[in-house]
């Protein structure tokens, strides 16, 4: 056997044995990329070492820790918080109506972080004990608060799109604008399965609150709701790039929690921080530990061993679609997003392009189907963050958000049926 074919089973079945005995995710991509750097006899400390400070000198994967802390601030100082209670405010007396307040609240707090797990635990820490209290049964809602959640790494800002962009060499301008409309599709296909569920629910149907009730929570919402003009405006009009939207953001969310709404003291920034950089630097190890796997793999020249058994749908750009979300539907299954988009967008992206697969809708669909995977056991970090706050087994969370997965299968079928519905709004939005 070839160096290049051992590599390829040191990848393989090192991730999946160092995986398998919980070995921390970054330390098992970097011992599978010095495993492999072995096998091709590359073996170099100082390369290795050198790949592990490529994998974060990048000035656009600034824009990771500025949005992390955004969303930090977000929660802290009340921005979120305003987000739910104007929901309510408008929709919380229809029948089912938390539940609508659940995916209205998703949708535009995804537009503020770009973080699914910081905003799937604002929504359950606020949303759960509310309907626990009206008597909503608790998987179901806990289901759909989970799928809400996935929301976040589709609309802009989104975290998930900055890796991949980094990762791929892609336009992160070009992929935030991708996912709008793809994002919100999400959440009326959420409304409709949510409708549907409710046939089955006997809840009470609450008293509309006064209009003049309603305007003054949409008023103090007001700050809240003026973040992703800002930050999607600034984008589009080419004020600021990713990376100084993200600090924008950040300086943003401080002014209005401390000066705006003043629920936040100049002491709690501390722990605000304290909070940002313990993800920032998980984040960033991961991004450390797939450069030297990703390098290696470029040495391995696994692209072109997956090109040659992928090589027959080439000339059928929908089936290799089709093809490759089903593997990262799969993938998702075992990995989180952020390890599958440092791993895998590299390979499979030349294949897709390969293909004639526009790069931008390829990078739309391939976090879709890791932010599908956040959902998904048995990883599934969004079910465990729901289990948590709502005090739930995982058995329970799972079984709840059943319909809601099926619902966003269906909206992932139609958008490899007809990309044109990603492709189509970022060309009118260039």
């Amino acid at each position: 056997m070839s160096n290049e074919g051992l590599a390829f089973l040191v990848f393989v079945f090192g991730m999946l044995g160092l995986m398998g005995i919980g070995l921390n995710m970054a330390l098992a991509l970097v011992l599978t990329g010095a495993g492999m750097a072995w096998v091709l006899d590359f073996w170099d400390t100082q390369l290795l070492a050198q790949n592990l400070v490529a994998g974060v000198d990048s000035f656009p994967l600034l824009a990771v820790p500025f949005f992390i802390l955004a969303g930090e601030l977000m929660n802290a100082g009340g921005i979120s918080q305003r987000i739910i209670i104007m929901a309510q405010a408008w929709v919380g007396h229809i029948r089912g109506g938390l539940g609508f307040v659940a995916i209205g609240a998703a949708v535009l707090m995804a537009s503020m972080s770009g973080s699914a797990l910081a905003d799937t635990a604002a929504l359950a820490t606020i949303l759960l004990p509310m309907m626990r209290q009206q008597g909503y049964p608790m998987q179901t809602s806990a289901g759909l608060i989970a799928s809400g959640g996935i929301i976040a790494p589709i609309i802009p800002p989104s975290m998930p799109f900055i890796i991949y962009g980094v990762t791929t060499n892609t336009s992160i301008s070009l992929l935030f604008l991708s996912g709008i409309v793809p994002g919100l599709i999400m959440g009326a296909g959420l409304i409709i399965a949510w409708k549907l569920v409710l046939r089955d629910m006997d809840l009470p149907q609450g008293t509309p609150l006064p209009m003049s009730a309603r305007i003054k929570a949409t008023f103090k919402a007001f700050w809240a709701l003026l973040m992703p003009i800002i930050i999607i405006g600034g984008l589009k009009s080419g004020i600021f790039t990713p990376t100084e939207a993200a600090v924008v953001a950040a300086f943003y969310a401080l002014v209005v929690s401390l000066f705006v709404h003043r629920e936040m003291k100049i002491g709690q920034v501390h722990g605000v921080l304290v909070r940002a950089a313990k993800t920032t630097a998980i984040v960033m190890f991961l991004c450390a530990g797939a450069q030297v796997a990703s390098y290696m793999i470029t040495l391995a020249d696994l692209p072109t061993v997956l090109t040659g058994w992928l090589g027959p749908l080439v000339d059928s750009p929908r089936t290799l679609m089709f093809v490759m979300m089903i593997v990262l539907v799969l993938i998702g299954t075992a990995l989180d997003l952020t390890p599958t988009i440092l791993i895998f967008a590299p390979v499979m992206l030349p294949i897709a392009v390969k293909a004639g697969i526009d790069p931008v809708y390829f990078g739309l669909m391939f976090v879709l189907n890791g932010a599908i995977g956040l959902i998904t056991p048995p990883v599934g970090t969004v079910l465990n963050v729901v289990a948590g706050v709502g005090r739930l087994s995982m058995h329970q969370v799972i079984k709840g958000v059943n319909p809601f997965l099926l619902t966003y299968a269906l909206i992932l079928f139609a958008f490899v049926l007809f990309p044109q519905i990603v492709t189509a709004p970022v060309a009118w939005m260039r």
